[in-house]
């Protein structure tokens, strides 16, 4: 699985966020996207997911094989975590996990019964969303996305809301389940890209 940018760039109204990007992310390696607060890294996270269209130049998705994948068909490809993703309040813990992998498959790597004890939130099975707290919403979030059977993983500021243990658990859950996956990180806290080999600055795009 690789995304190759070609002379990209976003802009909103006259302002350019980034110009000029040619990159090529591959699988099995492991990305992180820096920045200060504001500099673009979530826009560029969303040109990468196909929810933004570059402004200019391309984006191109290619299977392992070598064929293309269609820009509305990439979300199949992948899973992704952000603090600022919308859960169903309404749907309890174990209804939230039944729900999601009606569309994804569960990773070879665990089976559906042990996501729970992996999330660590077993007595809240039962318990609506609603009365959870930010931090654990914000595993809720990563567990869904880490045990996904998806080629490519995107995380946007992955322990906003955890605390110093579930920092641990995140860097553990990722040690897990990022093997030979494409993993995308959007950062600025060193904790949660430690282990990325490719750091990408966006502000060398300006």
């Amino acid at each position: 699985m690789r995304i190759e940018l070609k002379d990209a760039g976003r802009r909103f109204n006259q302002e350019w966020i980034y110009r000029h990007v040619n990159y090529l992310f591959e699988a099995p390696e492991r990305y992180a996207v820096l920045g200060p607060n504001g500099s673009g890294k979530s826009t560029l996270l969303s040109l990468l997911l196909g929810n933004l269209a570059p402004s200019e130049g391309e984006i191109i998705y290619t299977h392992a094989d070598g064929s293309n994948i269609p820009v509305d068909q990439v979300y199949k490809q992948l899973s992704f975590a952000a603090p600022y993703l919308d859960l169903i309040e309404e749907f309890t813990l174990q209804e939230t996990i039944d729900f999601h992998f009606k569309f994804k498959k569960v990773h070879p790597a665990i089976p559906k019964s042990e996501i729970l004890n992996l999330l660590g939130l077993k007595k809240s099975q039962d318990k609506p969303l609603k009365y959870f707290s930010s931090g654990m919403k914000q595993r809720t979030k990563l567990i869904l996305a880490c045990c996904s059977d998806t080629p490519m993983l995107f995380l946007d500021e992955p322990t906003s809301n955890l605390d110093v243990q579930g920092i641990g658990w995140y860097q553990q859950l990722i040690e897990q389940f990022s093997d030979k996956r494409l993993v995308i990180v959007c950062s600025n806290q060193k904790n949660e890209y430690l282990f990325c080999n490719h750091l990408l600055e966006v502000t060398d795009y300006k």
